[in-house]
């Protein structure tokens, strides 16, 4: 055998902390924990507790009501430690015999899920009680390299019997089949070998309480119909005569026939002890070790439960996300005049110099001279006593309109998303939740800067067109100083109108006013003074590229009003919903399920260069 135990045991030990450190994500999923499933009883009550290579065979004695388990037990245990009774009472709790000089602390680890209970006398395994117990001594007769348990019936009609009966199966390495002509085919004791069948555990038969020699001609019928019935494929098998007074008083003949023809009474205890140690491991471990990675019933059907699930979660973030709650396509825009005056703003401080000097000056003296001319055109707009105001009213409304369409969109996403969806959903769209949302939002929304905001938008996309057309930049710089020099001519005209470096009026009729108006007043003044081509030529061109790059402006504003509002609702409404359902949903991509699949993986590979157990093999070893 190419892999060794310890090999084993440190994937084992790797395979139990990457299924601690997913419990947090079990959680985020909805999930129990594995502590349940089989594969995991199997991993932390029998494989980790058993690849020590110093631990003895647990050899369990396993039956029906009334076949005699206890009888046999006491015999493997060279003493009468376990009660028998002609009247069938029935073992309720498991009874562990160790040899001296054993670790009992080890117990522990190897018996999880059992209250250990030191034995005093051979009645206290037939106390009715809830607690799983299971009662220890010392043996001084028992070889070291053996550990018995004398087990509940496992066709009893209590179920906590059965399942003290499968906790002990899942720790054995050998177990001890008692059975009798009338319960080698009882449908409950078949179902439980099965299961033992199902993970290659040794098993050696005890046909007990048999009518010899008459029935010498129907045991090997018996056995023929178990072994087909459960799979199982008995390492020794004995029949025991039916003789109470032998039972009793520990004198029992436990004869071989399949060894030995003549029918010739066995020690069982040194039969057991003389089992070949190391194969009986390995084949309790290749069983074990083949539920744990069964694509059907182990870890990885397990991982493609908690994918399912996790898809589930991935599948309800992408809807939530999909539905776009909040968009600007029907965002509100900015007025023109506060975003001209935002862009002026900025223009000038970023002037220096005699530029600044003059322009500044200049346009003091423009604004005083322009009052008429300026008024000619405010009276073709409807006039706005605060721009930003009235924006900020309008804003509200498509606020107000954008939150009715969020809950519409999130009932939904609670009618479409199932279950998961719903549970999360469904209180969201409650009227008292809705009212709140809308009280929060107006303060929020009222306490808004709305000044400082546009200012902030605009001065990002002037830094962003100097930094990403320099030249461009520097020519509008060279003519603002070409300007400078021409305004004692042209500020007059061009800046009563507001025609800054940007004008105030951005509709097309207006921009069309206003350049006429500049053309009337400054005359041949400016032509002479920044060239016919500077002013007459590219006039139109200059006026659409001012109107796009203007209307870029009011929609990088929209977007930013539109992404402050996601991030409200965000909040008041969604909360951490979204998120939780994405993290969640990153569970198979998390260093924990990675770590288990890739254990598991090894385990596997493991198993296949583990050699398979004879089919028929060798009952005893001489010692």
């Amino acid at each position: 055998m190419s892999v060794p135990l310890a090999h084993c045991a440190d994937s084992l030990e790797q395979l139990r902390d990457h299924l601690g450190a997913l419990n947090g994500k079990l959680e985020q999923l909805e999930l129990p924990r594995p502590d349940q499933e089989e594969w995991f009883q199997l991993l932390i009550h029998k494989l980790l507790p058993q690849l020590d290579p110093n631990t003895p065979l647990i050899i369990a004695v396993v039956g029906g009501t009334n076949t005699g388990k206890s009888v046999v037990f006491n015999h493997v245990a060279g003493e009468t430690v376990s009660a028998t009774s002609p009247l069938a009472s029935g073992t309720r709790h498991p009874m562990c015999l160790v040899p001296e000089g054993f670790d009992t602390c080890r117990l522990e680890t190897m018996f999880d899920g059992f209250s250990l209970v030191p034995w005093s006398h051979p009645e206290q395994t037939l106390e009715d009680t809830p607690d799983h117990l299971l009662f220890w001594r010392t043996c001084s007769s028992l070889p070291a390299n053996l550990l018995v348990l004398d087990s509940p019936d496992i066709d009893s009609d209590a179920e906590v019997n059965w399942e003290r009966a499968e906790r002990l199966r899942r720790s054995a390495d050998v177990l001890v089949a008692v059975l009798t002509q009338q319960k080698y085919n009882d449908a409950a004791v078949k179902q439980f070998f099965r299961r033992a069948s199902g993970e290659d555990l040794a098993t050696v038969v005890v046909f007990n309480q048999c009518q010899l020699p008459d029935d010498e001609n129907y045991w090997p019928i018996w056995l023929q119909t178990f072994t087909d019935e459960t799979g199982t494929a008995p390492e020794l098998v004995y029949l025991a005569p039916n003789d109470r007074t032998a039972a009793e008083s520990g004198k029992l003949e436990f004869i071989d026939l399949q060894e030995d023809t003549t029918g010739k009474a066995r020690d069982l205890q040194h039969d057991l002890s003389s089992l070949r140690f190391e194969s009986i491991k390995f084949r309790s471990l290749r069983g074990s070790l083949g539920q744990l990675v069964s694509e059907r019933t182990g870890v990885p059907a397990w991982l493609n439960s908690v994918r399912a699930r996790s898809s589930e979660f991935q599948s309800a973030a992408e809807l939530l996300s999909a539905q776009n709650l909040v968009t600007n396509d029907a965002w509100r825009t900015i007025p023109a005049g506060p975003l001209i005056d935002a862009v002026r703003d900025w223009w000038n401080g970023h002037r220096s110099g005699w530029t600044a000097a003059i322009h500044t000056m200049y346009n003091t003296i423009g604004r005083g001279l322009a009052w008429p001319i300026r008024r000619i055109i405010e009276s073709r707009q409807p006039v706005t006593d605060d721009a930003l105001g009235g924006f900020r009213h309008d804003e509200w409304e498509t606020i107000v309109a954008t939150v009715q369409q969020v809950y519409q969109r999130l009932a939904f996403c609670r009618d479409a998303g199932g279950e998961l969806m719903s549970a999360r959903i469904t209180p969201l769209l409650d009227g008292h939740h809705r009212e709140e949302v809308l009280k929060r939002l107006a303060s929020r929304h009222e306490g808004c800067d709305l000044h400082d905001e546009l200012h902030q938008t605009v001065g990002l996309a002037l830094e962003e067109f100097r930094a990403e057309s320099p030249r461009s930049f520097r020519m509008l710089k060279r003519i603002d100083k070409a300007a400078a020099a021409a305004r004692p001519v042209t500020s007059v005209a061009l800046f009563c109108v507001g025609f800054g470096p940007v004008a105030d009026a951005v509709a097309p009729a207006a921009m069309h006013t206003a350049l006429h108006m500049a053309g009337d007043v400054a005359g041949g003044t400016v032509v002479a003074t920044l060239g016919e081509s500077a002013v007459s030529q590219p006039i139109a061109q200059g006026v659409s590229r001012l109107q796009v790059w203007l209307h870029s402006l009011q929609q990088k504003f929209a977007v930013r009003r539109a992404g402050w509002l996601a991030s409200q609702l965000e909040e008041l409404v969604l909360g951490d919903l979204i998120n939780d359902l994405e993290r969640a949903a990153e569970t198979p991509t998390s260093n924990a399920f990675l770590g288990v699949e890739s254990t598991v993986t090894s385990l596997a590979a493991m198993l296949d260069q583990l050699a398979p157990p004879p089919s028929h093999p060798k009952t005893t070893e001489s010692p």
